[in-house]
């Protein structure tokens, strides 16, 4: 689980074992497989009009991406636990809320980073509009967020605990 604080990237021990090993994964065989790709594409003639170059180069371009990204988060990164259920809203719980107050209009979703988006659960970041309104607040709580047009939209938090993976 991630929890963002400053420019410091909380994870929890498997948190950052995944992405290092992810990391590891692109920093060695997949760099390996990549350079392959370019240099039989390159081989077959004409570079201008060669399809399957241009692809594995752009391939390995959002591969040195991710790289860059993956490196600076885990030169940032401090482990430690995940949040306590303390009836707080942090980064690293499952939050419910209810839009306006109408208790039947509820989202339930993941508070963290990016990094740690799941197919199980809709995650919102700390920094999304919706993430900064609740993060903070207690449960029982009414939140405010700005929508994209500018105006506010009102939540009141139903509950916030622990992510479990």
């Amino acid at each position: 689980m991630t929890q963002t604080s400053e420019n410091v990237t909380w994870l929890t021990q498997e948190a950052y074992n995944q992405l290092k090993a992810e990391l590891e994964h692109l920093s060695g065989p997949a760099r390996t497989e990549i350079a392959a790709k370019i240099a039989a594409a390159r081989e077959e003639g004409d570079l201008r009009e060669n399809g399957g170059y241009h692809a594995a180069k752009e391939e390995q371009g959002k591969q040195e991406l991710r790289v860059r990204q993956l490196t600076q988060l885990l030169e940032t990164a401090k482990v430690g636990e995940a949040p306590a259920a303390d009836g707080m809203v942090a980064p690293g719980m499952v939050v419910t809320i209810a839009f306006d107050g109408d208790e039947d209009d509820t989202l339930t979703f993941l508070l963290a980073s990016r990094e740690y988006a799941s197919n199980d659960i809709e995650t919102y970041s700390p920094q999304s509009p919706l993430g900064s309104g609740v993060n903070g607040k207690k449960i029982g709580a009414d939140a405010q967020y700005e929508l994209p047009n500018g105006k506010l939209a009102s939540v009141k938090i139903l509950d916030a605990k622990p992510y479990k993976a």
